[in-house]
């Protein structure tokens, strides 16, 4: 039985989208390498972040009406597209990335999307400064990082998650991810809690996802 022309061409396309996204996670993945021989300590990683990954990182953030999210160390977008698939406007995101290359392949990728390139670990300035304090004015309601925190000494790790809390509603998340069995930082009773997922097999290398909340 021959295909109809429009069920052959359905699939012509189906193939060609697939073309496309094989070619598209090949080039990322190169940008990855290329900038992790670069910057190590910068990066972090050797490749992006699996969309399993990506999606239960997403998963601990509530996109409410109004609600307002920051993203850290987006890479190359895969963590961006799944909390954007999360119901989160692009309005109500502000991503932020260290890397000229990933900057520009964000702007491009997300064009409704506020990207901001500078330090993600100087939070403090740049939301208390300009456009970020607007942003960041009532608090926010969740930040993902997807940096490389075990690069950094433990106290500059616990200043980070300190001053990332500050800018959170109280029970807003942090959402961290990392492959270390051990979390980045370790809970303070009575400061802020810290929760994990399971680990995330199907991720290369495997890894888990870190929630710091702070405490009311």
């Amino acid at each position: 039985m021959m295909d109809l022309p429009g069920t052959h061409g359905d699939a012509v396309l189906s193939k060609l989208r697939k073309v496309k996204e094989l070619k598209t996670k090949a080039l990322d993945e190169v940008r990855f390498l290329r900038t992790w021989v670069e910057s190590p300590l910068k990066t972090g990683a050797v490749s992006p972040s699996g969309p399993l990954l990506a999606e239960k990182m997403a998963s601990f953030i509530t996109p409410e009406p109004g609600a307002h999210f920051v993203e850290l160390g987006p890479g190359t977008g895969v963590v961006t597209k799944a909390i954007l698939d999360r119901g989160v406007p692009p309005q109500n995101l502000v991503s932020i990335e260290y890397s000229d290359d990933f900057y520009r392949l964000l702007r491009k990728r997300f064009p409704d999307l506020n990207v901001i390139q500078g330090d993600a670990y100087a939070l403090g300035t740049i939301f208390s400064e300009g456009d970020g304090s607007d942003f960041a004015k009532d608090g926010l309601d969740g930040i993902v990082s997807s940096l490389p925190l075990f690069s950094r000494s433990e106290e500059a790790r616990e200043c980070f998650v300190l001053d990332a809390l500050k800018l959170l509603k109280p029970g807003a998340p942090l959402v961290q991810f990392s492959y270390a069995l051990v979390p980045p930082v370790k809970p303070r009773a009575g400061m802020f809690s810290l929760t994990k997922s399971e680990w995330i097999w199907k991720n290369l290398p495997p890894a888990r996802v870190w929630v710091y909340r702070r405490v009311h």
